[in-house]
């Protein structure tokens, strides 16, 4: 695909023209309400990857078809540099010769959400804006989410971000991650879950009368500025592995709302060598009971240990419909398992006493869908995607493990600052309402 066949993108919902994809980055949802995706997904060949390339060089390589023929394509080589800046190791664990953890906690908020926010950012940072009001970004959290959002935009001019969490439903250290930064940032503890959050963050950014008030944008995985990048540490750590052993490589995705999880199928779809995708889910059962053959039905999410993944209605869905539109053929590509809190801390102090492995809650979900598959003979070579940093979960972890965790030093420095959040109901019209009484927020620089 050349320069002059740009690929162009359209909503999962197929109501509004195709854009392209500057414009659907700057928008992050469709008008209609759906999930903007390419017109088709291109076709990469492993040998155009440089073996020997950083993170950066795999997502720079990766990612250009996606910006064919678009203002952001001549940038793309700096915004990669510019957004992976730390590694997203592939470590050997010694449990047995074939299981590897694909470590994406490395960033300044300890969780895999950092490589898409800064990538986000990184974009945003570059496309003309006729409006010269400030952009508010819009991002509903289920805990590691938003951290990101707010380190990547802290004290950018003239953008704002608004993050919903639900109030007592993320770990200590995440909410304080997530009212430490001021300036630019606010947070807002709302009464209710993580699919409140969501489902109002959509009906803003749908509200055109609002939209018109105040210009306003997602950072959430609805965003392909924020599912795109997600795609190249999976592609990165399969290429490496094919490299040294010739041989796809399968993964373990813990997941809420999928977004992880489709980035690493999208690779797969590209023609790179991933294998088997499983998802490892908590006890939130909406993608477990689908794989298993029920019909697929959004419930209200229930609280779990591994609240991050505390998802009910997970957006990406209308995504991987898209991806794989035969009900069948979906089926039979994934397979989803639920992991209930008594079995997570069970894998949680299982790892850490027998291998010296600690993981943090979502982690453990996986681990034990590897764990499993051990026992069943399976000696494939499976990675599993470690999302966020064990000590996040102080509060899970400490109290299980008899000891304290090591906090690694950008999440301590994060600790030392003061944090503060508002509180906001858990209904559509409150957040609007909010968003159009503070329509002067901060947003020049730091205050």
């Amino acid at each position: 695909m050349s320069a002059a066949d740009p690929l162009q993108y359209h909503s999962t919902r197929g109501g509004v023209p195709a854009v392209p994809i500057s414009q659907a980055i700057a928008a992050g949802l469709a008008p209609d309400g759906g999930l903007y995706v390419p017109e088709r997904l291109p076709t990469l060949d492993p040998a155009a990857f440089d073996p020997h390339g950083s993170l950066a060089d795999t997502a720079t390589t990766l990612l250009m078809p996606f910006f064919a023929g678009d203002a952001l394509l001549d940038e793309l080589p700096a915004i990669c540099a510019e957004a992976f800046t730390f590694d997203a190791p592939l470590r050997a664990l010694p449990s047995h010769p074939a299981t590897l953890m694909l470590e994406l906690f490395h960033g300044p908020t300890s969780a895999f959400k950092d490589f898409g926010a800064r990538f986000l950012a990184a974009c945003l940072r570059r496309l003309p804006r006729a409006d010269a009001r400030p952009l508010t970004i819009l991002v509903a959290t289920s805990g590691d989410t938003g951290a990101a959002v707010a380190a990547a935009f802290h004290r950018q001019p003239n953008v704002n971000v608004v993050i919903l969490y639900p109030d007592g439903l993320v770990s200590p250290r995440q909410a304080h991650q997530l009212g430490c930064f001021g300036d630019n940032v606010r947070a807002l503890r709302v009464a209710g879950r993580f699919d409140d959050c969501q489902r109002m963050v959509k009906a803003a950014l749908n509200d055109a009368s609002l939209q018109a008030q105040r210009p306003l944008s997602s950072a959430n995985s609805i965003s392909l500025g924020r599912l795109l990048p997600q795609m190249s540490y999976h592609a990165h750590a399969a290429l490496g592995w094919w490299h040294a052993h010739g041989t796809p490589l399968n993964f373990i995705v813990p997941t809420g709302n999928l977004g992880n999880a489709l980035a690493c199928l999208w690779v797969r779809e590209l023609g790179l060598p991933i294998g088997e995708v499983r998802l490892a889910c908590n006890a939130n059962a909406t993608l477990p009971d689908y794989f298993a053959g029920a019909d697929y039905t959004p419930r209200e999410a229930i609280a779990t240990l591994a609240n991050a993944m505390d998802v009910g209605a997970p957006s990406n869905f209308e995504r991987l419909r898209w991806t794989f539109p035969d009900e069948a053929q979906l089926r039979q590509t994934l397979r989803a398992e639920g992991v209930d809190d008594g079995t997570i801390s069970a894998t949680a102090l299982h790892h850490a006493r027998e291998h010296g492995e600690l993981v943090c809650p979502h982690t453990a979900t996986a681990m034990h869908l590897l764990d499993q598959l051990r026992a069943d003979g399976d000696a494939a070579p499976w990675a599993v995607v470690a999302t966020a940093h064990p000590a996040k979960f102080e509060t899970v972890l400490e109290p299980l493990l008899g000891h304290g965790l090591a906090v690694p030093p950008a999440l301590a420095s994060m600790l030392e600052r003061p944090a503060s959040a508002e509180t906001l109901a858990a209904d559509d019209a409150a957040l609007k309402e909010w968003l159009r009484i503070h329509t002067d927020a901060r947003a020049a620089g730091p205050s």
